[in-house]
């Protein structure tokens, strides 16, 4: 069973930048596709960004060109890289991993499994 922790998270004014990451443990997560999703207040928790096994990337496209999805399977880690903040980019962020075993990136939330505790984005106008 693997265990994910967001972390990164924090207050930052629109315009700024941020890192989130997602730290595994429990076992390798080098073979799984990993996504972030995020759900603001009131709102349904959403796709946001995934990486396959192969480093295939998907984007929402609301982000798409601010932020950056990677991995680093060596610190079985997977960052979510945030440019150009805006107000409606606040929300709680999760992680989580694929439990279809294709290791394939997908937007659909019952795709993925094991979810973080998540971390808090704020981003003041």
């Amino acid at each position: 069973q693997v265990v994910l922790a967001e972390s990164g998270g924090g207050l930052v004014q629109a315009g700024g930048s941020l890192r989130l990451s997602c730290a595994a443990s429990g076992r390798t997560i080098s073979n799984y596709a990993m996504a972030w999703f995020r759900q603001a207040p009131g709102k349904e928790r959403e796709f946001v960004a995934a990486i396959s096994w192969i480093i295939n990337t998907d984007y929402a496209g609301s982000v798409k060109g601010r932020f950056t999805i990677s991995r680093d399977n060596a610190k079985n880690t997977v960052y979510l890289q945030m440019n150009n903040l805006k107000s409606e980019d606040t929300a709680v962020y999760y992680c989580a991993g694929d439990v279809t075993g294709l290791g394939l990136i997908s937007r659909r939330i019952v795709d993925y499994g094991n979810w973080g505790q998540g971390t808090q984005v704020t981003v003041s106008s």
